[in-house]
């Protein structure tokens, strides 16, 4: 791109965060989103963190940026996931960009920096024993002399539609189709209009059915489904994995992994999987090639 004319008050001795704030402006010129505009000077401006107060942008190196985000990542205490650190990067290097496009800088020091891999570790699932273990351990509760059908109506419910924990917290017991002609289902809700695309139905099995009426008779939960704390209900996977002898965490996310590797490995459509998952076609990218590594067909 051809390079035109810089803000009239932005050159190479302009500070920081003066530069942060010209570009703030022109981002609102090119009718950028409010949302985009936040963050993208929320990332920037953590270089004002680092950086000397007195440190001009033509004197910033691509070497101060490379040592930034190592602090970024290693260094300031405060945890930064891949995909955060990726996105501030991006951030700093659209902005050095824009300085070195308008004539502000000579040269981009952001543009030698390397990008960063947003895709997350590989996650953990149940191989097929273990699967089979967690489910007796949790239905043992059911026959104990004084039976309790939680455990196996939580953990079996998430091994067979791979719900995420928010919305295992958001099911009221009306989300619950238990006879309907075309079977039991659980209807994925949402509260917020923003959030409708992820609503979807998800199968339930006849067994799990008779151990959540079980557990209906047991708690009597008379709006949300399971109404106890996030982290209680944390406990209680970990705990049936102990009585499993995993050596790993039950997890919601662990048995959402699990739920999902195991539907692919019997079959069913990767777009399917998608839908029963409840995620966008741009976020199954990523979790599509998680679940070809997960079945071995993709290096890690």
């Amino acid at each position: 791109m051809a390079k035109t004319s810089a803000p009239a008050h932005i050159g190479s001795k302009t500070l920081l965060p003066a530069a942060i704030n010209g570009w703030e402006m022109f981002l609102y010129d090119q009718g950028r989103s409010p949302n985009t505009v936040k963050a993208f000077l929320s990332d920037t401006r953590l270089l004002t963190q680092y950086l000397p107060p007195d440190q001009s942008i033509g004197a910033v190196t691509t070497d101060d940026l490379n040592k930034f985000f190592e602090w970024m990542e290693k260094g300031r205490g405060v945890a930064c996931s891949p995909k955060t650190l990726s996105r501030r990067i991006t951030s700093v290097k659209s902005f050095f960009r824009w300085l070195h496009q308008h004539g502000a800088v000579s040269m981009d020091p952001a543009e030698k920096v390397a990008q960063r891999s947003a895709i997350s570790p590989i996650p953990q699932v149940l191989t097929d024993d273990e699967h089979e273990s967690v489910l007796l351990a949790a239905d043992r509760h059911r026959r104990a002399k004084k039976a309790d059908a939680r455990p196996y109506a939580l953990v079996a419910l998430l091994l067979n539609t791979a719900i995420k924990k928010s919305e295992c917290l958001g099911i009221h017991v009306n989300h619950f189709e238990l006879d309907g002609k075309e079977g039991p289902y659980l209807f994925v809700r949402y509260a917020s209009p923003a959030n409708r695309y992820k609503e979807r139905k998800i199968e339930l099995t006849d067994d799990w059915v008779a151990a959540y009426n079980e557990y209906l008779a047991q708690y009597k939960p008379v709006d949300q489904a399971f109404p106890w704390s996030p982290r209680r209900l944390e406990y209680l996977l970990e705990d049936v994995g102990e009585e499993a002898g995993l050596t790993k965490h039950l997890s919601f996310d662990m048995c959402r992994w699990t739920c999902a590797l195991r539907d692919y490995q019997s079959g069913i459509e990767p777009d399917k999987v998608r839908q029963k998952l409840g995620v966008s076609k741009i976020q199954w990218r990523e979790l599509f090639i998680k679940l070809k590594q997960l079945n071995g067909e993709v290096k890690t």
